[in-house]
């Protein structure tokens, strides 16, 4: 079997691709795949943002991290990503701050590296 490392690129307001990456990881999993870690870079480190508030009608944003959390993966966000955008990077909950070179040994280790933009 394979071993993924998945990154996440887009903000929140992108719940689309929030979902595929779910949806990918959870049918990885059950294939009998590994997953490394989901890395948050660019936009995508507003998901640890402490004051996310969306509409009740929107997708639970909190609940697909928890549940991906729950599965065993490592979530990380890029610290400079963070930084940039104003994220506590001292309050990120589920997600370890991370920096690239991090990431990038990750990727090296893995089979595949997916993006998910």
């Amino acid at each position: 079997m394979s071993k993924f490392v998945l990154s996440l690129h887009t903000g929140v307001a992108d719940q689309h691709c929030l979902q595929n990456l779910s949806r990918f990881a959870h049918a990885a999993l059950q294939s009998g795949h590994q997953i490394g870690c989901i890395f948050l870079y660019q936009d995508a480190v507003s998901h640890a943002s402490d004051h996310l508030q969306l509409s009740s009608d929107e997708l639970n944003v909190k609940k697909v991290w928890q549940t991906l959390s729950k599965l065993g993966i490592p979530l990380m966000l890029c610290v400079t990503a963070a930084e940039k955008r104003a994220i506590d990077i001292n309050n990120t909950g589920l997600f370890k701050v991370a920096g690239l070179a991090e990431f990038a040994m990750l990727s090296a280790t893995a089979d595949k590296w997916v993006q998910f933009k």
